[in-house]
């Protein structure tokens, strides 16, 4: 049984980074090989990765929901809807040494998605069979996860800025957790860019008050923004980063 760990959080936490570094850290300790998919559309996991993506399969559901009305229908006439989707699933994944990569794409466009999404959803779950983690970069409402597209989630963190209003935000992702019955073993939180690593009381009344579990904060690492600034893959850092000890050090007694 594959372990699936759901990253999210409100855009501008340092998820996707985070999500990078968790792939890592799971390869290197030996838990592979991993299935990263990237199931938030304004993400850019394959950047903090450093591999090229050139088909999503938001372009293959919606090549399929919109087949009949197209000029030229992408699917042959002897082959159904089925049998296409499962042909070019395996050109949307991105094969690399110890991980392969699946993205989402863009969310959905006019039409019905319903049966689309039922054929996505079988296919990904015969497919994370394959791998010991799956690691899904999600956006704040956790679409995918929702529409039942993607399989049930094990593990949950949520990560927030060293912030009162990013830890409300990370409570509301909380009870969303709740409201779609997502049942995971673990939800914990994660508080990113802390200065000097270290909450201050003030947010630390706040994470009590609505009842969250914090696992730990990482601090502020000046070598993640020189990364991004100058295109160099975040997974990248070195063993001495602050970020990526920190992460390592949480990951350790979360992931057993």
């Amino acid at each position: 049984m594959s372990t699936i760990i759901a990253i999210t959080g409100k855009g501008g936490t340092g998820k996707t980074t985070l999500s990078g570094l968790l792939i890592d850290y799971l390869i290197e300790s030996g838990r592979k090989p991993v299935l990263a998919v990237d199931a938030d559309a304004n993400s850019n996991l394959n950047e903090v990765l450093g591999v090229e993506v050139e088909r999503t399969l938001g372009s293959l559901r919606e090549s399929i929901v919109n087949a009949e009305y197209a000029e030229v229908n992408p699917i042959p006439p002897a082959m159904s809807k089925q049998e296409y989707l499962s042909s070019y699933f395996g050109s949307a994944v991105v094969e690399e040494d110890d991980y392969d990569m699946l993205v989402m794409g863009r969310t959905q466009g006019k039409g019905c998605y319903c049966f689309v999404n039922g054929l996505l959803q079988a296919e990904i779950g015969k497919y994370a069979k394959n791998y010991k983690y799956v690691v899904v970069d999600n956006e704040a409402g956790m679409e995918h996860i929702s529409r039942g597209v993607l399989p049930a989630v094990n593990i949950i963190l949520i990560i927030s800025d060293a912030s009162r209003r990013g830890i409300q935000a990370a409570a509301r992702i909380r009870e969303l957790v709740d409201e779609l019955n997502m049942k995971p073993e673990t939800v914990k939180l994660i508080v990113n860019r802390a200065p000097g690593g270290e909450i201050e009381p003030g947010l630390l009344e706040e994470i009590e008050k609505h009842g969250l579990d914090l696992a730990g904060a990482i601090p502020i690492d000046e070598r993640i923004y020189e990364y991004d600034r100058d295109g160099v893959p975040t997974i990248q850092l070195p063993p001495e980063s602050k970020a990526r000890k920190a992460f390592a050090g949480i990951l350790d007694a979360i992931i057993v």
